[in-house]
């Protein structure tokens, strides 16, 4: 069945869906989490694997094919691969990536690959075991490599992206080291500015180390060339001009791509978000198992996805931080 294209109200066409699919998780890092952790759902609070489906069913008679599996950390959820194959069994997804910390990724890749999934992003903030344990607070570098090894086994899996986040005072020694990684394996590096979304609210402006400050360190020891940029993606993507490898930047900070921006988010017991930094929700849990029907869906759905904001206000005078942090909304 296909229904009329998913629309806000400021004429963008929504095309891609974030879900988080727990909110539990089995790191602690410093841009998420704090390092006691966080209460968790109950587990009847979280929207059940034909719950996803359902609603994902719905959004891609929409248009919205592009779907990505977040948590919290997915893997930690209970047969989480079945639930990629029942959303990659669904005709209208095009596109089914994952993003993980990679800590199981050893266990589930061969799974995962096999349900259907077509990409993976790997969270990596340092290639320093020290380091990693210091953002993470898991001394768990050797098995998220490892994880990362077993994926690479799998053509279907490629490309692989890594995401670091670039925090000032901590990442300026990885930029290096990153850069070089890319260049020696079959893996896209990606920096991800930092964002006001850590849940021990120590953000603030001068702990944002740009895009452009991370490119500028690479280009001191290798060329880059800039990529084509395609609407609404979130990454500027160069590649080294001898042709060894490609590197990524996610600017949501210095550079927001708002005006390009096609995607809504679904949290792990089932609010709707149309914006990461919003303020406000729309719970589809609730009508869902009310036996609301799908064009009742639909209605409830667009009327929010209308009002998704025309852009965040980070950069402003006056932002307020979700109360979430990035663990309860889902990257």
């Amino acid at each position: 069945m296909s229904r009329e294209p998913l629309q806000d109200g400021h004429g963008r066409t929504i095309g891609d869906v974030r879900i988080s699919v727990t909110d539990r998780c089995n790191f602690r890092c410093q841009y998420c989490m704090p390092a006691e952790g966080l209460p968790w759902l109950d587990r009847d609070d979280v929207l059940t694997f034909e719950e996803i489906t359902r609603l994902v069913a719905l959004l891609t008679q929409m248009g919205v094919g592009d779907v990505r599996l977040t948590g919290g950390e997915p893997l930690v959820r209970r047969d989480f691969p079945q639930l990629a194959a029942m959303l990659a069994a669904l005709p209208g997804v095009e596109d089914l990536s994952v993003t993980t910390n990679g800590f199981l990724l050893e266990r589930d890749a061969e799974a995962l690959v096999a349900a259907g999934v077509d990409r993976f992003n790997v969270s990596i903030d340092s290639l320093q075991q020290d380091r990693f344990y210091e953002l993470t607070r898991r001394d768990a570098l050797p098995r998220v490599l490892a994880g990362l090894e077993a994926l690479a086994r799998f053509p279907a899996a490629h490309p692989i992206k890594i995401n670091a986040v670039g925090i000032r005072g901590f990442t300026e020694q990885e930029v290096l080291p990153f850069a070089r990684f890319a260049r020696e394996h079959p893996y896209e590096v990606r920096f991800i500015e930092f964002m006001p979304l850590d849940a021990d609210r120590a953000w603030e402006p001068g702990k944002v180390l740009t895009g452009a400050e991370i490119r500028a360190a690479i280009e001191e020891h290798f060329a880059l060339e800039p990529e084509p940029r395609e609407p609404s993606a979130t990454a500027r993507v160069y590649r080294f001009a001898d042709g060894n490898g490609r590197i990524g930047f996610i600017n949501p900070v210095s550079e927001p791509f708002c005006a390009d921006c096609n995607r809504i988010r679904l949290t792990a017991e089932g609010r709707l978000r149309t914006c990461l930094f919003s303020l406000g929700e729309t719970d589809l849990r609730a009508p869902l198992r009310a036996g609301a029907s799908d064009d009742e869906l639909e209605r409830i759905i667009r009327d929010a996805v209308w009002r998704k904001e025309l852009k965040h206000h980070v950069n402003e005078p006056g932002f307020i931080q979700p109360a979430r942090s990035m663990s309860a909304i889902g990257g």
